[in-house]
């Protein structure tokens, strides 16, 4: 079974009007936490379920994580103070597998933050590709450009960098030849589009997987995805098998 952790608030930081970044501090969960993976947080006596969080920085033993209020849950977690305590499990699943090469972090909206620490834990570099609906809605640019050689951000309206989708900068970058691998995480849509321009360029692509999530430890099924496993349609647990997938193995 998982750990679970009583960590301490030491940081909240509002990074947009809807979109909080925490920082816990627990040596022992830091430790052991990988890009990619995600954090089970009590949200409150009230709920006996909890809320999955992609794991977005690592410093010491400190354990960022961001957080977008959705819904109940989520809102009693953005009222939170400083030097109250979490009570966490983790760190859940499977992260990304970081290959020795150039790597491209290619994000959207909340998928954005999990692919900071995927991005600062490079072997060699990472360039950036972040997308947000308008230029309200945006976040850790600084950081970003901390750990990366570039980056590129595109809104939806306009209103700060190039306008329209990740994929066009995609496929500029994908054009020179110079990366081993992409790193995806965002809405599924774009996700989908990430994958089938990374297959027509024959570069190997991860992709990190949202579902409704009941456990997190890989037995209730609720996080269930459709994927390929030796050729035949598999149920895949995003819980545990994931959250990060071959993208050739999603069943989109």
């Amino acid at each position: 079974m998982p750990n679970v952790f009583e960590c301490v608030i030491s940081e909240i930081n509002k990074l947009n009007k809807s979109t909080y970044e925490f920082v816990v501090v627990n040596k022992d969960l830091s430790k052991q936490a990988l890009a990619g993976q995600f954090l089970h947080i009590k949200c409150g006596d009230k709920r006996v379920l909890r809320r999955p969080i992609s794991i977005s920085d690592v410093n010491g033993d400190k354990t960022n994580f961001v957080v977008e209020i959705k819904g109940e849950g989520t809102k009693w977690l953005c009222e939170r103070s400083l030097g109250e305590v979490l009570d966490v499990i983790g760190p859940l699943g499977n992260g990304f597998k970081l290959p020795k090469g150039k790597v491209l972090v290619v994000g959207g909206g909340v998928g954005v933050p999990p692919l900071l620490f995927s991005a600062k834990s490079a072997w060699d570099s990472a360039t950036a590709i972040l997308g947000f609906r308008n230029k309200g809605s945006m976040m850790l640019l600084d950081e970003f450009n901390d750990v990366c050689d570039e980056v590129y951000v595109t809104t939806d309206d306009g209103s700060f960098g190039t306008r329209g989708m990740v994929i066009e900068p995609l496929k500029m970058l994908l054009n020179e030849g110079s990366y081993c691998e992409v790193l995806t995480c965002g809405p599924r849509a774009m996700m989908k589009s990430v994958a089938e321009l990374c297959l027509e360029h024959d570069i190997p692509c991860q992709v990190s997987m949202e579902e409704r999530m009941g456990c997190g430890v890989g037995a209730c099924y609720v996080c269930a995805c459709k994927t390929l496993k030796d050729g035949a349609e598999y149920m895949s647990r995003v819980c545990i098998d994931g959250p990060v997938l071959n993208a050739q193995d999603v069943v989109w």
